[in-house]
């Protein structure tokens, strides 16, 4: 964000909205999209550069980000794909600074009983999606305390909400993130700071899809009852969320009708913490 369009007194930058509206202009103001190369952060990284963003679209997937960027050709916005591996915490904090809006999305999944997940399989998890998280953060606040206006989204997930058997490292890392968030949320107040969580239920993404394997041997089902008997079990609207619905979500929470909205959680789960 340039310094002629820095906001003041919690505000983005772009015309004041006429009563009724909510103003989508992002124009002027850096993102960060963390596991942008596809599912949820792909969908992410194209509406906000859509809305005008510049989006630093991180992963370390080569061939996603460059479909990525081909995809982002026309928009308002752009696309810069960065190639990088949240587990290098140091590279991953330095990512983030002089952004103004920052998505914490990237995530991994691995379904298994807890005597039977393999320890460094639970420590990689927590380092994506929760340390990492954590130093994307403490990168990106110096710039957007200095200015007085950032916004802090993390997808969460209705497991940062509610467990499911068999994902132990999943359901930590994403309750952790929960608190995570909150503790910015109240330290950024004062600063013109946002930080929320975007909890939706099971997306259709290729991070869903690889589980249905290991859903139907750790249930003991066949893999074509996973989606009726597990993954929607306890989902009053029985289908899957699309990602572009969750990232018209991340991108109110960017909006100036959002800035009284921190430190919760927004819950796409079609009515799975109704129960």
């Amino acid at each position: 964000m340039t310094s002629a369009s820095a906001p003041t007194g919690g505000r983005r930058p772009g015309p004041t909205p006429a009563p009724g509206s909510v103003a989508l202009d992002l124009a002027g103001c850096v993102a960060l999209v963390t596991g942008a190369a596809g599912g949820i952060g792909r969908a992410c990284a194209l509406r906000l550069a859509a809305a005008g963003a510049r989006v630093r679209a991180v992963d370390r997937a080569a061939e996603g980000l460059e479909t990525l960027a081909d995809e982002a050709a026309g928009l308002d916005g752009a696309i810069e794909p960065q190639l990088l591996d949240l587990t290098d915490l140091d590279a991953a904090e330095a990512a983030a600074q002089g952004a103004d809006i920052l998505v914490n999305n990237a995530g991994l999944q691995l379904v298994r009983p807890i005597e039977e997940f393999p320890p460094d399989v639970f420590h990689t998890v927590l380092t994506v999606m929760l340390e990492a998280p954590f130093r994307l953060i403490r990168g990106a606040l110096p710039h957007m305390y200095a200015q007085g206006w950032g916004r802090v989204v993390n997808l969460s997930s209705v497991h940062g909400l509610r467990a499911s058997a068999y994902k132990s490292a999943y359901v930590a890392a994403k309750h952790g993130l929960e608190g995570l968030s909150k503790t910015a949320a109240l330290e950024g107040a004062s600063h013109g700071v946002t930080s929320n969580c975007v909890n939706p239920g099971y997306v259709r993404t290729p991070l869903v899809e690889r589980q249905i394997a290991d859903q139907a041997a750790a249930h003991g089902i066949p893999p074509e009852r996973v989606l009726t008997d597990v993954l929607l079990k306890d989902s009053a609207l029985k289908r899957l969320v699309e990602p572009e619905e969750v990232a018209e979500a991340v991108l109110y929470l960017c909006t100036p009708h959002a800035s009284f909205i921190t430190g919760t959680s927004l819950t796409l789960d079609g009515g799975w913490t109704a129960h």
